[in-house]
């Protein structure tokens, strides 16, 4: 039978290895139904086969991201978009001219997200910054990690925030010298101002996924989980909006989510959270978006001292701590509850996709993992298709601090490396604000990548976009190098835990499909033909311009969704 569509004359990377012998692949009705020779596969070719010649290109699989935030990347590159705004002048342009274009007869808050923690002395800058052109109206821009914002003086009134104001159970409020609120809001005191923000309607966060959904494409990529499914920061539920985009036949991508545990939940309340997660599991992927995942943030990060450690943060860095103080940052939940909610979501057949930065988060999640295995999976009943044959894939996503005693462990227990290649490296924010925080002992355990894979673990890629560019390239490229382009003169971070290319291009294809149960991510017979045609075959460049890679083409479900 003639093939819909054949791609042939180059190389092709099957998802784990390049294919020996393999120039082409053809796709009918969506699958790929063959791979091999030109000669091989000759017989594909009909009247109506559409012919694309490599010319010596690679195809891999779809990029899989297994951990983004798609539509909330979506919605504030559509609002006040500052993720190009290098300091604050070019912040206070961004905002001056969002406000001129925003006016109208009510006008109301700006918001936006993107700017960078490098860019500020100690981290983090002023309300008094916004103040400048923005008096009146209320700002609230959310951080590059989304672990901080910053707001202006007129939304400090709105949400009550005045010196004295004590911080929540799980956030902090960033103060001056004086004690007085300076406009930073760390964690859950985000909070505190995002509950007064407008509804975010159903029809803005279906144009964010859109709007996330082209960009993703743009860079071959064909598949992401949503690394949050649930109210969080001012965020609704996406779920609804994924389920409807589905039915329509927008949803081009292959998406999947986790759902967010909320970081108060207390030990009664797990077997309520549980049956919700149960029902809205199931209802999710009748509408086709599957929520197989459940997401617990442990720990923060360690540039506001919320990423827990288990000794204490040097007194250096960024001034939110007296000098001396014992700080060894927060876990997000008490050790029993994370025990507890970890036990409970394993018995019901759900994969955890544990948030751990701080080494004292790693350790924790690690141990709450091992005596969720040891416990078992409960009975099947409601529980995923092909119940009786579940095997748990849990992962661990950031992992940027490892105490050498556990990186062993990973392998043994089956933990995923949810690990984001861009990170690895030195920059503005690495030399200027982590690394005077955590000392130069720990700054030599940061992501141990070598050291996992070679210790046993899977290992999946992800961006976190819009956290970080979603350029699979990019994060390759620093995964590879341990450098980042943009720093040519910084030393590799730890060059020892650098990746191959072969390794960490099977990360980001194979390894995050097979972590967000994808059946894509791979070049074979009966695969979904969601494939990325890329500018160079990378494994004939040096590494030090794997960065400069490009996708040409990109196929989800057999069907271009992107072509440069």
């Amino acid at each position: 039978m003639a093939a819909d569509l054949v791609l042939t004359g180059g190389r092709v990377f099957d998802g784990h290895v390049i294919r020996p012998g393999a120039t082409t692949v053809a796709v009918t009705a969506g699958l790929i139904t063959g791979v091999g020779t030109e000669t091989e596969l000759g017989d594909v070719v009909g009247p109506a086969t559409d012919v694309v010649q490599l010319d010596g290109r690679l195809v891999t699989p779809g990029f899989v991201d297994a951990h983004a935030h798609t539509f909330m990347g979506g919605i504030e590159a559509l609002a006040c978009d500052v993720g190009q705004s290098r300091g604050a002048a070019e912040v206070q342009r961004a905002v001056d001219a969002y406000a001129k274009a925003s006016t109208g007869p009510a006008p109301g808050w700006i918001t936006g997200a993107g700017w960078y923690k490098g860019d500020y002395e100690g981290g983090f800058p002023d309300a008094a910054v916004l103040d400048v052109v923005a008096p009146s109206r209320p700002v609230y821009l959310i951080n590059r990690d989304h672990h901080s914002a910053w707001v202006n003086t007129a939304a400090l009134r709105l949400a009550g925030i005045a010196d004295h104001t004590p911080d929540p159970p799980d956030g902090r409020i960033d103060r001056r010298s004086d004690g007085s609120a300076s406009g930073i809001l760390h964690e859950g005191a985000m909070a505190l101002v995002a509950q007064l923000l407008p509804p975010i309607t159903r029809g803005t966060v279906e144009a964010g996924i859109l709007h996330g959904q082209r960009h993703l494409h743009s860079l071959g990529i064909t598949g992401w989980q949503e690394a949050i499914i649930g109210e969080y920061a001012g965020y609704p539920d996406a779920a609804p909006a994924y389920g409807a985009l589905a039915a329509s036949g927008r949803l081009s991508g292959r998406a999947s989510g986790a759902l967010w545990v909320p970081r108060g939940i207390t030990l009664p309340e797990i077997p309520a959270l549980v049956d919700e997660f149960r029902e809205r599991r199931r209802s999710n992927a009748a509408a086709g978006f599957p929520t197989s995942s459940a997401k617990i943030m442990i720990d923060g990060v360690p540039e506001n001292r919320t990423a827990a450690l288990i000794d204490p943060y040097e007194p250096a860095g960024c001034g939110c701590m007296p000098v001396g103080a014992v700080d060894r940052g927060p876990s997000y939940l008490p050790e029993d509850v994370l025990h507890a909610v970890v036990r409970a979501l394993h018995a019901a057949r759900f994969d955890l996709h544990l948030h751990a930065i701080g080494d004292r988060a790693v350790r924790t999640g690690l141990d709450a993992v091992a005596g969720a295995l040891a416990a078992g999976p409960g009975p099947a009943g409601s529980a995923p298709p092909c119940a009786d044959a579940w095997q748990p894939l849990h992962n661990m996503a950031h992992v940027q601090l490892v105490h050498p005693d556990d990186v062993a462990r990973f392998g043994p227990l089956g933990v995923t490396v949810n690990a984001q290649g861009l990170w690895a490296c030195s920059d503005d924010q690495m030399r200027a604000l982590t690394v005077p925080l955590i000392g130069a002992e720990r700054a030599t355990w940061q992501y141990p990548f070598a050291s996992l894979v070679g210790g046993g673990a899977p290992l999946a890629l992800g961006s976190d976009w819009p956290v970080s560019d979603a350029d699979p390239w990019q994060a390759i490229h620093v995964a590879v190098n341990r450098t980042h382009p943009a720093y040519p003169g910084e030393p590799p971070l730890v060059p020892a835990e650098a990746l191959t290319l072969t390794t960490a291009l099977g990360a980001y294809t194979s390894g995050s499909a097979r972590v967000t149960r994808s059946p894509a991510g791979v070049i074979r017979p009966g695969a979904p033909a969601d494939l990325a045609v890329l500018s160079v075959d990378p494994f004939a460049l040096q590494d030090a311009d794997l960065h400069a890679v490009r996708v040409d083409l990109t196929l989800a479900g057999g069907r271009v969704v992107f072509e440069r």
